[in-house]
C-alpha cells in the first residue's frame, strides 16, 4: 500500500470482514467516525426502533474504502 499510514487491515478479526465486496478492505476506521454525524458521504439506512431513528451502517463500506481516507480526515477537521 502506497500510504501505509493510511491503511490498516486486521484479518485475524472475529469479525473480518464486517461488510463483504471490497478487495482492499481497511479497517483503520473500524469504528466509524462519522457515525455521530446527522448527514455523512456514506450510505446509511435509518431504521426506527422504539420511537427512535438510527442509522444503520450495515451496507456502507465507506470508511473501509482506502481511498477515503483523505475524505474522512477532512470531515473530522470541520
Amino acid at each position: 500500500m502506497e500510504y501505509s499510514h493510511r491503511f490498516f487491515e486486521n484479518r485475524a478479526c472475529q469479525y473480518f470482514p464486517c461488510h463483504k465486496g471490497l478487495q482492499d478492505f481497511n479497517c483503520l476506521f473500524c469504528y466509524c467516525p462519522m457515525y455521530p454525524r446527522e448527514t455523512c458521504p456514506g450510505n446509511p439506512a435509518y431504521i426506527e426502533i422504539d420511537g427512535k431513528r438510527i442509522k444503520d451502517c450495515t451496507e456502507c463500506t465507506f470508511p473501509h474504502q482506502p481511498k477515503n481516507y483523505d475524505k474522512i480526515m477532512q470531515l473530522l477537521k470541520e
